[in-house]
């Protein structure tokens, strides 16, 4: 019972100081995980913490990705335009 209520009171105390946690990609990759590893014999549990890893990791690279296709899209169609250039054609009075 003094187990129990101390695991419990470790529990409590970590989860209160972690802040706002963003769980993108955790929620799928610990599905994945718990059941891959309940499969393996038995070790839902750690499949899940893995997968939970796991799919975070895969989720931040994408964002990275996305975010650095927008940004490379977003440089190129300013490049032009940012130097002065114009693409504006005059008339010479012919």
């Amino acid at each position: 019972m003094k187990y129990k209520m101390l695991a419990l009171s470790v529990f409590i105390s970590l989860a209160s100081l972690s802040g706002a946690a963003s769980a993108k990609g955790c929620l799928k990759g610990a599905a994945v995980g718990g059941v891959a590893g309940h499969l393996a014999g038995k070790h839902a549990v750690a499949g899940s913490a893995i997968g939970c890893g796991i799919g975070h990791h895969r989720a931040n690279k994408k964002d990275k990705a996305a975010e650095a296709a927008a940004n490379s899209g977003a440089a190129g169609s300013g490049a032009a335009t940012s130097g002065g250039s114009s693409n504006v054609t005059t008339q010479t009075g012919r």
